[in-house]
């Protein structure tokens, strides 16, 4: 990126957005970007009582859920199915049993809530429905695709050289982009930095959204499917790859899997344990520090 590079910031779907250009965005341009952020909360977010995905959780569908659901959730499916139901994006109504849910009211009930089996989903193009009303969650990869998407509008508007940062979720074209990867236990210090050249990084971690219920337990948003509870051993991921999408899926497939269960999808990672222990992929393009 130059020196002459702009900063166009703002924030949307809960997180702030920094997006670096080669040039400055064009109004045209940034009118496209805001639309395409607005029509995808307006689809996928559980927070907003507008929203396809809560319509779907009233009535159980069918919802049609417009062109970026096939291959959203074509993805959410296959790790759901490969992490035997740890990772599903039908979690959503464990994450709102606990408390994470429209209102962000941050109380848990009592006890926890498994989530559905995926295969009350059901997928017909872009049409879902399923078995009876549930909470569908895309949190776990709808960021990426969006990040995904955004960058699609910057390409084909002909910007060679860019950055899409939403909260953490990281595309990149052109020159190589140095991240640091926030260390978990402290928010002022790095665990390592990595480069990432026409690519994507994404990370994961409870330490921004975690609440104590009234009861006192300490509860964060990454929770296991089968069982509703919050992952214990885990404390932060970073998984990269060609997309967003990807990346972001796959760093929150870490947090419930080893890195051998994830066979076949192309990404380099890192994952620090709770005790802080960190392992890292052999090809991982940076360093860590010990």
């Amino acid at each position: 990126m130059t020196a002459t590079a702009t900063v166009t910031a703002f924030d949307a779907i809960g997180t702030t957005w920094r997006i670096t250009t080669d040039a400055p965005l064009q109004p045209a341009l940034r009118r496209e970007v805001d639309e395409v952020v607005a029509q995808y909360d307006r689809t996928f977010s559980r927070f907003r009582p507008d929203s396809a995905v809560t319509r779907l959780a009233r009535t159980g569908g069918p919802v049609d859920l417009g062109p970026w659901a096939p291959p959203l959730l074509d993805l959410l499916i296959r790790l759901a199915q490969r992490t035997d139901g740890a990772m599903t994006p039908l979690v959503g109504g464990a994450l709102e049993h606990l408390g994470y849910g429209p209102g962000y009211r941050l109380d848990a009930e009592e006890g926890y809530r498994v989530a559905p089996p995926i295969d009350a989903l059901r997928v017909d193009g872009t049409v879902v429905s399923l078995d009876a009303p549930a909470v569908l969650d895309v949190g776990s990869a709808g960021k990426g695709q969006l990040v995904d998407l955004v960058a699609g509008l910057l390409a084909d508007a002909g910007h060679a050289a860019f950055t899409v940062d939403a909260g953490g979720d990281v595309r990149a074209s052109g020159p190589a982009v140095r991240v640091a990867l926030e260390h978990p236990f402290d928010t002022t210090a790095a665990i390592g930095v990595v480069e990432v050249q026409d690519a994507a990084i994404a990370g994961s971690a409870p330490n921004r959204r975690a609440w104590t219920a009234s009861d006192g337990r300490r509860l964060h948003h990454v929770l296991d499917g089968r069982t509703g509870m919050p992952v214990a051993t885990v404390a932060a991921t970073w998984a990269l790859a060609d997309s967003a999408m990807l990346a972001d899926a796959l760093a929150t497939a870490l947090f419930l899997v080893p890195p051998e269960d994830l066979d076949g999808f192309a990404f380099t990672w890192l994952r620090m344990a709770t005790d802080g222990r960190a392992h890292w992929s052999p090809g991982l393009p940076g360093e860590v520090f010990r």
